[in-house]
């Protein structure tokens, strides 16, 4: 992906949303040739110049200051998090020179050491491509228990959150109803991503390789939405234990940048709580059955065989279920 454009995509696209009543502008009536607000009018709200917005818009201009990339993100009506986004977007605009080469991503010690103390709380470690660095045991039957559950010690064969919501049958049924919700907070979350990691080429192939599989990431990506969600809550459907109303709540890492704990909880009495305790009792693998992956293109993560991701267990099933299951064969 070429850097330069990505500061003007993001302003067309943010101002084509945008309707005159949205700024306060009068609006006659008139019928425009493309959606959203003008050029001249965004440059007017921000008090800026035609042709240097227009320039800005096209790629030609890279030398935007601060107070006019503010001006431009109170013009388009931009939360904190989109406003650190257009910053970061003209901060990689304007780099110049070789490329560092990414950092090879691993949980080092002191992370691996915060997971164990999650105990039986579901917490995965995610790094900035949104790749499983580690898990702990109840996270993996939580997330991924189709999944081999070594498999983030391969760093060629880990999961990858944004594949596993897109392309992954079993990921798509747990989130249930809202996995549209689901969806739309990985590719903001994705967005920040390249903003922070401009000269990242597995993160720019990722995005690839989503936009060419998934119609439906495809279509989120070109919405330009950022998200940083530090806590969101899902109605999920988990082939043991049932339907559950979790809490999946974001810790980063300080020690690492890009890094983060996503820690999953559910309300204290509830029936999810209950079912998030079976679960940890059970902590064994799940997985799909071959019959429902007709129809869909088999994709790294998706499971083969086992039980109906739609079915639920029962409790004593799953509740006399081994705690340290034999090593599943490898599903990625």
């Amino acid at each position: 992906m070429d850097k330069k454009p990505r500061l003007g995509e993001f302003l067309k696209t943010r101002r084509s949303q945008l309707q005159p009543a949205d700024v306060g502008l009068p609006d006659f009536g008139e019928r425009r040739r493309v959606p959203g607000l003008r050029r001249d009018e965004l440059a007017q709200l921000a008090g800026v110049g035609l042709s240097y917005y227009t320039r800005l818009e096209q790629g030609l201009s890279l030398n935007a200051s601060p107070e006019v990339l503010d001006a431009l993100a109170r013009a388009l009506g931009l939360d904190e998090v989109e406003r650190a986004h257009l910053h970061d977007l003209a901060r990689a605009s304007r780099r110049t020179g070789m490329r560092r080469r990414p950092v090879p991503e691993r949980a080092g010690d002191t992370t691996q050491q915060l997971l164990g103390a999650f105990g039986d709380a579901p917490a995965v470690v995610l790094g900035r491509r949104s790749d499983v660095l580690a898990w702990n045991r109840t996270g993996h039957a939580l997330f991924a228990g189709h999944l081999d559950p070594h498999i983030p010690d391969q760093p060629d064969r880990r999961p990858n959150t944004a594949r596993l919501v897109f392309l992954d049958a079993h990921t798509r049924d747990l989130y249930d109803v809202d996995w549209p919700k689901k969806a739309r907070d990985v590719v903001g979350k994705l967005r920040l991503a390249v903003g922070q990691h401009p000269d990242d080429p597995r993160l720019a192939a990722l995005i690839g390789e989503l936009a060419m599989r998934s119609a439906e990431f495809a279509t989120m990506w070109s919405e330009h939405r950022v998200r940083k969600w530090d806590l969101a809550t899902y109605r999920m459907h988990h082939p043991l234990v049932g339907r559950m109303q979790l809490n999946l709540q974001t810790l980063n890492v300080p020690q690492e940048e890009g890094q983060r704990i996503v820690v999953a909880t559910a309300d204290a009495g509830t029936t999810s709580a209950a079912a998030l305790c079976l679960l940890a009792q059970a902590g064994v693998p799940t997985s799909l059955p071959a019959a429902r992956q007709a129809g869909r293109t088999e994709t790294p993560g998706s499971p083969r065989d086992g039980a109906d991701s739609r079915s639920q267990a029962p409790v004593a099933e799953a509740m006399t279920a081994p705690r340290h299951p034999t090593r599943p064969p490898r599903a990625w």
